[in-house]
């Protein structure tokens, strides 16, 4: 059964970074497409960075772009989020996702989920 478990949330300081994993069994995500989403409080969960089907790149949203960075290991099954320079307004759950390719970078793209972590960025 596929499982995606995602890990490296938790407390920053506005400015700071977190890098989150999203480590797979059961599947290998090497062959699938890569999503991360976020949740923030009281909001719809949102597309930050996807994979797109057309041409496997990753599309990231306006608002994360220069200061999150998506990457891989292979060799773990993992992928992972790099968020630098991080703001109040990141503060939310983050998802790590699996498809098979993203047009818009939406929830109903994906197939396999995590379970989420919260990342909040505070003073």
């Amino acid at each position: 059964q596929a499982q995606l478990v995602e890990s490296g949330g938790g407390l920053v300081q506005p400015g700071g970074s977190l890098r989150l994993s999203c480590t797979a069994s059961g599947i290998t995500l090497n062959y699938y497409a890569i999503g991360w989403f976020r949740q923030r409080p009281g909001g719809e969960r949102e597309g930050v960075a996807c994979e797109r089907r057309s041409d496997g790149s990753i599309h990231y949203i306006d608002s994360v772009k220069d200061r999150f960075t998506v990457s891989s290991d292979i060799a773990k099954n993992t992928v992972y989020l790099q968020m630098n320079s991080l703001e109040p307004e990141d503060t939310a759950v983050y998802y790590c996702a699996a498809g098979w390719g993203y047009y818009y970078c939406l929830p109903r793209e994906s197939e396999y989920w995590g379970q989420g972590t919260q990342v909040t960025v505070s003073s």
